[in-house]
């Protein structure tokens, strides 16, 4: 008794500062326009109400907390969902839609940041979860563009184009599929003209792209056709008491036996110890209206700071990146609203690689998200400090899309056994390449 009355206590307490944050946010949150994919997959709607406890909670609707739901789901247990504003309302649903394999950045920067057996981890298990998704997508009957055409990283000089041979050479000696293309084999994958300035290519063969808002929901729906609940609520705390998890909500209080959190950016705010360590960071995107089809492949560059482009199946073209050009490069803000700057930036991208589609385009949508970044680009996968059966995953840095569908069973695993699975070791929170994020 006297325990419910104190959760009694500390949900009034946390109900009264979630009122005033509440209005702030939701005045936010209006004039934060909507991606490509959030405006061409249509809203599932979250049930209002939780059940009163079950096996496993999953806190977040992005691609992470859907594929753990999922596959909870699919193995028998009592699962429910908590998702605070709408499915892939967050990175999940405002990214470029890529899944490659292996990590952010290059395969030679991987194994330097995080040694050379690290890196090969991950691109086994990148590799993995593309199986899965060409298993999963027809077994589930989710339509969502997925595809793999490869991808291609443009050079626009001879020192890029030298780093990126160095690279092929290492992918090939580690049995990894990658190809160099001089202009004129580049030039036949891309039916527009190139600008002056590409002098060849990087092509990786099979790798995918996806209509990511639409993969986030579909799995969502599996999930719910194996018995998952899927919740609309804010959770402002999780508490543990006789070794017995609490998730505080807006909603009211849910048992859990464990909890799965997959809110990336937004750790920090469920763990404080978090916080110095996963921070968010600004991206941004604009669409323009569809055109003839012209880029079969994804395709990437640093023109200016890892830019990114991908036609989707209407012919709308996407193009992200040039986010270091904000403020503080965009570190530290909680307001996923379009930059002048930043947008300014990204208008020039395609004229100055492809000067002869500048009279056709016209920008139909802008939007920005926040990515949750760690100091070695790696995304953590660990308990949480001082919370036992409290697994989390977040600081994917940019690049969760190759994650989503294995990380999401193995913390599934993890979250079932009450174990964190052997095959996440390389995500501890301890490695000795992830140090608290630098502050200016």
């Amino acid at each position: 008794m006297a325990h419910d009355k104190e959760r009694e206590k500390l949900m009034v307490h946390l109900l009264l500062n979630h009122v005033f944050a509440c209005s702030e946010r939701t005045a936010l949150m209006s004039t934060v326009p909507s991606s490509y994919w959030q405006r061409t997959a249509p809203a599932l709607a979250l049930a209002s109400h939780l059940p009163s406890a079950v096996d496993v909670a999953v806190i977040g609707g992005g691609l992470l907390g859907t594929a753990t739901c999922y596959w909870l789901a699919r193995a028998g247990v009592r699962v429910a969902l908590l998702e605070r504003e709408g499915l892939a309302s967050g990175a999940s649903g405002r990214n470029g839609g890529f899944v490659r394999i292996g990590s952010a950045g290059s395969y030679l920067e991987a194994k330097e940041r995080l040694g050379a057996e690290t890196a090969r981890q991950v691109m086994t298990l990148t590799t993995e979860n593309r199986t899965l998704l060409r298993q999963v997508l027809p077994e589930e009957a989710i339509a969502c563009a997925y595809r793999e055409p490869g991808s291609l990283r443009l050079a626009l000089s001879e020192e890029q184009a030298v780093r990126f041979r160095r690279e092929i050479a290492e992918l090939q000696a580690d049995g990894y599929d990658a190809l160099w293309l001089d202009r004129a084999q580049t030039q036949e994958l891309i039916q527009t003209p190139l600008g002056e300035e590409i002098v060849g290519a990087r092509f990786r063969p099979a790798q995918g792209l996806v209509h990511s808002a639409l993969l986030v929901q579909g799995l969502a729906q599996a999930a719910t056709r194996y018995g998952a609940s899927l919740c609309q609520a804010e959770v402002l705390q999780v508490t543990s008491e006789k070794e017995e998890l609490y998730v505080q909500t807006t909603q009211g209080s849910l048992h859990a036996h464990q909890v799965v959190m997959a809110v990336n950016a937004w750790t920090g705010q469920l763990i404080p110890e978090m916080a110095p360590f996963l921070v968010p960071v600004l991206e941004q995107m604009l669409a323009y209206a569809p055109l003839p089809p012209l880029f079969t492949a994804g395709v990437g560059v640093d023109a200016v700071d890892g830019e990114y482009l991908q036609q989707t199946l209407d012919g709308s073209l996407l193009v992200g990146g040039c986010g270091i050009l904000a403020p503080d490069e965009g570190v530290g803000v909680w307001e996923p609203r379009p930059l002048a700057v930043v947008q300014g930036a990204l208008e020039q991208i395609v004229p100055r690689l492809f000067p002869a589609l500048t009279p056709q385009l016209r920008v139909a949508a802008r939007w920005a998200g926040l990515m949750g970044c760690v100091s070695d680009a790696h995304p953590i996968v660990d308990v949480a400090p001082g919370l036992p059966g409290v697994f989390f995953v977040g600081g994917f840095s940019g690049h969760g899309m190759p994650f989503g569908l294995r990380l999401g069973q193995l913390l599934a695993e993890s979250a079932t056994s009450g174990v964190l699975a052997a095959e996440l070791w390389p995500f501890r929170l301890d490695r000795p390449s992830l140090l608290p994020w630098p502050r200016s």
